[in-house]
């Protein structure tokens, strides 16, 4: 529960927000689903760690995202996943409303605060239309993240993009500079341009102008999604039966494309900052929405949530301060060999706890562990690694390995939950002659306790679909060695054969990645744990000490500070 003196005490100091349609505040409050919110998450995180004056916005989510339950088959059985609002925020006392197709929708604030080790608090908002001020249809529009259709979406977006700046205004903060975390909350700048109209200079009626300049000014924009149906788009004649009178369709044709409201293209119209999620990632953008500049702040993770305690307490040891500047952490590399394999192999006995604990599988620590947890679905390709399964097999009778995944499937991803379908009658095809074990319910404690364990971090998405990827970065943390796909991240971060490998050449499409991978884990991979473990636990410190310092939300949220918010 948050301190009773509610939002004044931030409204006076905080000019800056941060609208994101999910935030991974912590694994008790359901308002995540996965990459979007986590990073979100670490924003908050190293946002109360920089003191810096940011409000942070989002929905409530009563019911969550879905709770995961793996039937005997290996199906993906959805489930809401509730949580109580009132056991981690407080509610504010303030309501606006929202007229959404033509009705009045009230929308009642909720204060989470978030503090940082020396005590500075960030606020977060988190909207709510459980109210028996709504209509029942309405009271559940902030229920279930990613739920519903089209219409239900266009309706949680419709109050996150204008809700959330009524909601700011109404509290008393004085917002000057506003950060969309994706195209979701696109509709606030549609909500600065009527606040902004200017008016006509003859004193008689005219056609509407606005002040597209200064609104441009306050708005930057952060897209995550290099694939093109990842993009919301709605038809107008939805848009204009949910809002409305509020705006002018015709002038939200202008900025938002002419065949359907296209949210991306509308935060790239009228934000004056825009960036990609990685190098690689602004270059594909520039590519499918040419014409504007997109700048590259690659993503990071807060490091004292995503490092395990072992590593925690030998880097508190050798390197103080380290969770408030990572860059620190360039200097990993003179860490102790012995201090580092000790913190490792403690780690790794949290995971084979806790892949005892779930499924009743005894891993052998001795053995490598391959860890793939990620969002379940097509492009990420979990089912590569099992392309050739004699070859696998070959490769486990030769130097034994050992597979941990996880990962949910949108509920709306047929194609998703059949390959975890898939993946399961693997794992029972393959019960003993590989030991495989498939976690359910990944979550922020579950992904914590995977990437402080495994040995290999394996990620194998189809180039250039990856927009940034944020685990890999996690796992370099607790010197987990990355075995990726070059794309995203990894792009700028692999030195290959030191702080981990890449799976086949920098370029697009996936052809040889499955024969790419199977060599590099029976002729490197493999051999270097098995023979030449020096070498080895080399490449960990130069994990950490080549990522970590770099590939950090402290870092990312330096540069959002003085490229974006102060431009």
């Amino acid at each position: 529960m948050t301190n009773s003196n509610g939002v004044s005490a931030f409204t006076a100091r905080t000019h800056i927000a941060y609208l994101s349609m999910e935030i991974a505040l912590r694994p008790e409050m359901h308002t995540y689903s996965g990459g979007l919110g986590i990073l979100a998450g670490d924003t908050v995180r190293s946002t109360a760690d920089l003191e810096l004056p940011i409000v942070f916005v989002t929905l409530v989510c009563r019911q969550g995202y879905l709770r995961q339950e793996i039937d005997p088959q290996g199906k993906q059985i959805n489930h809401p996943d509730p949580w109580h609002p009132e056991q981690w925020a407080s509610p504010l006392g303030a309501k606006i409303v929202v007229e959404i197709g033509g009705r009045e929708v009230w929308i009642r604030p909720w204060l989470h605060v978030q503090s940082s080790p020396r005590g500075y608090r960030v606020p977060i908002i988190l909207l709510d239309t459980d109210l028996e001020e709504n209509a029942p249809e309405d009271r559940r529009i902030t229920d279930q993240l990613y739920g519903g259709d089209e219409e239900y979406r266009l309706k949680q977006e419709i109050v996150l993009g204008i809700g959330a700046v009524r909601v700011l205004h109404t509290l008393g903060f004085d917002i000057r500079t506003y950060h969309l975390n994706e195209g979701h909350a696109a509709l606030l700048t549609v909500e600065l341009l009527r606040m902004f109209r200017i008016a006509s200079g003859n004193g008689h009626e005219g056609p509407t102008t606005y002040d597209i300049a200064r609104v441009r000014d306050m708005c930057n924009f952060t897209t995550h999604t290099p694939v093109e149906a990842g993009h919301d788009r709605f038809e107008y004649a939805l848009a204009r039966r949910l809002l409305g009178d509020l705006f002018d369709v015709e002038m939200l044709k202008t900025f938002a494309g002419v065949g359907a409201l296209n949210m991306t293209r509308l935060a790239l119209s009228l934000c004056g900052y825009v960036n990609g999620v990685a190098q690689r990632h602004a270059e594909t953008t520039t590519r499918m929405f040419p014409g504007y500049r997109v700048h590259a702040v690659v993503n990071g993770v807060h490091t004292r949530t995503w490092t395990s305690p072992y590593f925690a307490q030998l880097f508190d040891a050798h390197f103080p301060g380290w969770s408030h500047e990572p860059e620190i952490l360039v200097r990993a590399d003179q860490l102790p060999e012995d201090a580092v394999w000790d913190a490792h192999q403690k780690s790794k006995q949290d995971l084979i706890g806790k892949i005892r604990w779930l499924s009743s599988k005894q891993f052998d620590p001795e053995i490598p562990i391959i860890a793939f947890a990620r969002r379940m679905t097509g492009y990420k390709r979990p089912e590569l690694l099992f392309s050739e399964i004699e070859r696998l097999l070959a490769i486990h009778r030769e130097r034994p390995l050992q597979i941990v995944m996880a990962g949910k499937a949108h509920p709306k991803d047929g194609a998703g939950q059949a390959m975890i379908e898939r993946l399961h009658g693997i794992i029972r095809d393959l019960d003993g002659k590989l030991p495989i074990v498939f976690l359910p319910g990944y979550d922020m404690a579950l992904a914590k306790v995977i990437v402080g364990g495994a040995d290999i971090w394996l990620n194998t998405p189809l180039p250039p679909l990856e927009a940034s990827g944020t685990s890999g970065m996690k796992a370099a943390l607790n010197g987990v060695l990355n075995l990726s796909v070059l794309d995203g991240w990894w792009v700028e971060a692999c030195i290959n054969g030191a702080n981990g490998w890449a799976i086949g050449k920098d370029a697009p499409g996936g052809d040889g990645h499955a024969d790419a991978l199977y060599t590099l884990l029976e002729r490197e991979v493999l051999p270097c744990y098995y023979s030449d473990r020096k070498r080895w636990n080399w490449m960990m410190r130069q994990a950490i000490s080549k990522i970590a310092f770099y590939f950090n939300s402290q870092r990312m949220m330096r540069r959002y500070a003085t490229e974006a918010y102060l431009r």
